[in-house]
């Protein structure tokens, strides 16, 4: 009886029982039945069921007939579709579907998503930043430029972010114009970005790229420099290949599941995600380029300035959560917490995750400092590759170490 019904698309699960399970997809149009499909697949594949291929083509969808013994959980919870597999669902407190209310007198801070945010959520489950004296609350955003425009505006105090972003804005090379002109800064160091180029099955070399188009969050800031190096070490012009925007890494990592682009740069774990479904790792910057210092804590450099105790706060804060997470012993609450915010990451993954995210050498850098050879690295890429041939010989004028060193005294 569909009277009154709203339609709905469903894939259905293989089975060796008499049992085929199907999962309802809210989705009308050609775009959004994809993604959805693609979220689905996931999530039943990690609870060991398969899902058949078929139903990713909208164009073979056909009408079921009724079964009156056809059972359904209409009370059953919503799989989170907006950023395929790794944006944390609405009832995780950044989930970027719903703004909640801001919280006076926290910190806001803005990050893209996935589980390299795993200090951030540390930090607040284990105490860190309530002990330090501060409140956090943590924003996923889809792009850049909501990052930047955020700080401006003052909508967000700290983010966390590329390196390679900072210098971009500084130097008047960012995706927005803002007048006054911008005075990010970074304050702290976290990784060096868990930076790899992961491409589609059928994608095994460099040489595989040429004719292909490559996803970026932009060509003119965060790890688009770095890719683009990696494809010029390797024999490949920026000519060779397309290119297109498709957002924050998580974004990029769904479009890539989907098929629509061959290749991106991508962040652990979903690299981890990826190279389980068969998709290939061709490089990383870790191989590559050596020491680079990836991703850093940014603020405003006048707000900063306003608010030194919370910067220096923040900074302890996220320096102990790191330190708790590298601790053997707790690398089962570790993995728990990967797998409490990031969905369709099942053991596996949080298991290969803690192993990458939290190595003693390669992992989040367990004094968050600002490594002077990686800013250099991120210096040459961009004055090598940025919209000014100018070379890039200060970094002060991207970093300050002040918070750090009050932050590291007892």
């Amino acid at each position: 009886h569909l009277s009154g019904c709203s339609p709905f698309s469903c894939c259905i699960m293989s089975s060796d029982e008499d049992v085929y399970p199907a999962a309802a997809l809210d989705a009308s149009d050609d775009d959004g039945h994809g993604r959805a499909f693609t979220a689905a697949e996931a999530h039943f594949e990690g609870i060991g069921l398969t899902t058949d291929p078929s139903g990713k083509d909208v164009c073979r969808l056909c009408f079921a007939s009724h079964d009156a013994n056809a059972w359904s959980r209409a009370e059953g919870s919503r799989l989170i579709i907006l950023s395929a597999l790794c944006t944390p669902a609405p009832t995780a407190p950044s989930a970027p579907s719903a703004t909640p209310a801001t919280i006076p007198g926290a910190i806001q801070v803005i990050s893209f998503g996935g589980g390299f945010n795993l200090p951030l959520w540390a930090a607040k489950e284990q105490g860190f930043f309530k002990r330090h004296g501060i409140e956090v609350q943590h924003t996923i955003t889809a792009d850049s430029k909501q990052v930047f425009s955020g700080l401006m505006a003052g909508q967000y105090h700290v983010a966390i972010t590329a390196l390679d972003n900072i210098m971009a804005y500084q130097e008047g090379q960012g995706e927005v114009k803002f007048d006054p002109p911008s005075d990010f800064f970074g304050f702290m160091g976290s990784d060096d970005g868990f930076l790899s180029l992961v491409a589609a099955p059928e994608v095994k070399t460099f040489a595989d790229l040429k004719g292909k188009t490559i996803s970026v969050d932009a060509m003119s800031n965060g790890f688009s420099f770095a890719l683009r190096d990696m494809l010029a070490r390797n024999g490949i012009k920026e000519s060779d290949v397309q290119w297109a925007r498709a957002g924050g890494t998580d974004r990029r990592f769904a479009a890539l599941m989907e098929g629509q682009h061959a290749a991106t740069m991508l962040r652990a774990p979903f690299d981890l995600q990826a190279k389980n479904r068969g998709f290939n790792q061709l490089a990383t910057t870790r191989s590559t380029i050596g020491n680079y210092m990836g991703i850093v804590g940014a603020s405003r450099r006048s707000w900063a300035a306003s608010n030194e105790a919370q910067v220096v706060s923040f900074i302890r804060a996220y320096r102990d959560a790191i330190r708790w997470l590298k601790m053997p012993e707790n690398r089962p609450q570790a993995q728990a917490l990967l797998m409490k915010y990031v969905p369709n990451m099942n053991a596996q993954i949080a298991a290969q995750s803690g192993d990458l995210l939290l190595d003693p050498q390669s992992g989040f850098f367990s004094d968050v400092q600002l490594d002077d050879k990686g800013i250099q690295a991120v210096m040459d890429l961009r004055s090598k590759l940025g919209e000014s041939t100018q070379k890039l010989t200060d970094p002060s004028k991207y970093v300050d170490k002040r918070y750090w060193q009050k932050a590291m005294q007892p």
